[in-house]
């Protein structure tokens, strides 16, 4: 029997305990490898700089030894022998410079260094399964920007059937930013061909045969007068006959379904938005037309009048064009998609969003 036994490894940092009493030589073969290993953790410390592949199949091993609750039970998880998993846990600890786990005869325990890697190890293995999970949605993902050119004062019904399609396109699996700009129809048109829009909502009379158009609902005008016209004061409606006397607001773009009787009056000013018709009419020397949409809140202030709501209106298709399907890409594709589920819902509803109905017009 060996008594009083001291032995001090102090390159390795780890002193073993006075005292130490040895009934067989087989204790002792065991204590020197245990010396041997601690000393060599201690040299390699140093070593875990970059990980590799064997790194993370070192650390698979480590963690799924500590869901067995030690090697003899993670043997069959694994398939693996205990002395092939003592061989990979201890090559792992070589790397890191420390010891992770006691293991032997003892059972099976972390150490306190052992605890901490176990905790920054599952976070790294969370980290891996997360980056594995976004890779392969890459090719699925919605990733780009998409511009929308719109007209001014298009009604708050459609404002709102277009929201609605944004948020239906947000719950895509998307990293889409929206670029929404006003613009005349010319403008619109233009920009689509250029490659700077990729959508556009609006009036559009002429036709580019390489452009599709999809009408999305219809838009009313009504003609009105502004204070200080002759027309305001009179209580009755305006005859056509009469309107076709006095001075009319034009737009800069052309606009056939306006009333030929309306229009054989003098267009006097040009106007390529509604603010600037609304302008124009509460000069109180033109008359000119207008959504009610945009008049309501002048008219509700007494700043403009409605002069023949039955003969002096007209109705304007609205549609969205965009490229033929064969050049779009695939974020218009996704949310014209979207668009035209959110307009046939409100249609099936009975709850449509303006007059207008979802048709692909023919050229």
């Amino acid at each position: 029997m060996f008594t009083s036994m001291c032995i001090d490894v102090s390159r390795a940092g780890v002193r073993v305990a006075r005292n130490c009493c040895w009934t067989a030589d087989g204790a002792r073969t065991r204590l020197r490898r245990q010396i041997a290993g601690n000393r060599c953790i201690g040299k390699m410390g140093a070593m875990l700089t970059t990980i590799s592949d064997l790194d993370l199949r070192l650390i698979r091993v480590f963690l799924a030894v500590v869901d067995a609750g030690g090697v003899s039970r993670a043997q069959a998880e694994l398939k693996v022998g205990q002395s092939t998993l003592s061989t990979q846990l201890a090559t792992l600890e070589v790397r890191l410079g420390y010891r992770l786990c006691e293991r032997g005869r003892g059972g099976f325990r972390l150490t306190a260094k052992g605890e901490r890697f176990e905790r920054t190890a599952r976070q790294l293995s969370a980290t891996m399964s997360e980056f594995c999970r976004q890779a392969q949605s890459i090719d699925k993902r919605l990733v780009g920007v998409l511009r929308i050119g719109i007209i001014d004062h298009t009604p708050p019904s459609q404002h709102a059937l277009f929201s609605q399609a944004i948020a239906r396109f947000r719950e895509r699996d998307e990293s889409v930013q929206f670029s929404i700009l006003l613009r005349t129809p010319e403008q619109i048109v233009r920009e689509i061909l250029a490659g700077d829009l990729h959508l556009g909502m609006g009036y559009f009379w002429h036709r580019v045969p390489t452009l599709e158009y999809t009408q999305m609902f219809t838009e009313e005008h009504r003609a009105y007068c502004g204070r200080g016209h002759p027309f305001f004061a009179g209580r009755k409606s305006v005859e056509a006959a009469d309107a076709c006397r006095v001075d009319w607001v034009g737009r800069t773009y052309p606009v056939t379904e306006l009333d030929l009787r309306a229009r054989s009056g003098r267009i006097a000013a040009m106007a390529d938005n509604m603010e600037a018709v609304v302008l124009l009419l509460m000069s109180g020397g033109y008359c000119g037309y207008l959504p009610p949409a945009v008049a309501r809140p002048y008219v509700d202030l007494g700043l403009l009048r409605v002069l023949n709501a039955r003969e002096l209106r007209y109705e304007v298709p609205i549609h969205i064009v965009s490229q033929q399907p064969e050049r779009r890409n695939e974020i218009v594709e996704a949310f014209l998609a979207d668009l035209w589920a959110i307009q046939r819902s409100h249609a099936a509803a009975g709850q449509r969003p303006g007059r207008g109905r979802v048709a692909k017009l023919q050229r």
